[in-house]
């Protein structure tokens, strides 16, 4: 009896277990956010990462970013792929050190099931949600509203259409307030890498409940 009763949640973990084992998840930008949620999703299973940034480790990127004092100076992307395999030696990584456009997001985020959007300024959010929305067929969760410190439960997980997600208090920008804390970013980078394992495990869910 005690089995019988186990059998239905033990097949449901199973089978999400296999659809993050097989999904594409990209990830636009390795600052604060993007770090975070990558080293995030490569704990949770995800079977392959897209990880783009064409920056280097710099010293006051530190007090938020998955990097290490003895990474300074390198490529994010190189630094990232050596930290992930670290936390999961059996997740693909694919990185592109390039700037992302309008033009070459659909051509690296190709068979991507959804896009985590970590970009800080406006103009470039506004760019790949939009391209996203327009040029390809999946999800993107986007941040808004992160920076300062205090009042975590502010920051919340909104669905504004179809594909795309926001995450953020949609206040604090860094335009308005500079200071920009781990723990801050880290909760907005963790309701990104929620919202992306709901979206690729909810279909899942609804099958088997």
């Amino acid at each position: 009896m005690i089995l019988t009763l186990l059998l239905p949640e033990r097949f449901f973990m199973s089978t999400i277990n296999e659809k993050l084992g097989c999904s594409i998840v990209g990830i636009a930008g390795l600052g604060g956010l993007g770090s975070n949620i990558a080293a995030a999703l490569a704990r949770s299973g995800i079977g392959k990462l897209i990880i783009c940034d064409f920056d280097k480790v710099e010293e006051s990127n530190l007090n938020r970013q998955y990097f290490f004092i003895d990474q300074l100076g390198r490529f994010k992307v190189d630094c990232m792929i050596e930290n992930l395999c670290r936390i999961n030696p059996q997740a693909k990584i694919e990185g592109h050190k390039i700037k992302l456009d309008s033009e070459n997001i659909p051509k690296i985020f190709a068979g991507a099931d959804c896009i985590a959007e970590c970009f800080d300024s406006v103009p470039a959010k506004q760019m790949i949600v939009e391209t996203v929305l327009s040029k390809m067929n999946c999800m993107i969760v986007s941040a808004s509203g992160l920076a300062g410190y205090g009042k975590s439960n502010e920051i919340q997980t909104r669905r504004v259409g179809k594909r795309l997600i926001i995450a953020g208090d949609g206040q604090r920008s860094t335009d308005t307030c500079k200071t920009l804390t781990a723990a801050r970013i880290g909760i907005v980078a963790m309701h990104q890498a929620n919202a992306i394992i709901e979206l690729l495990v909810d279909e899942i869910k609804k099958e088997v409940v």
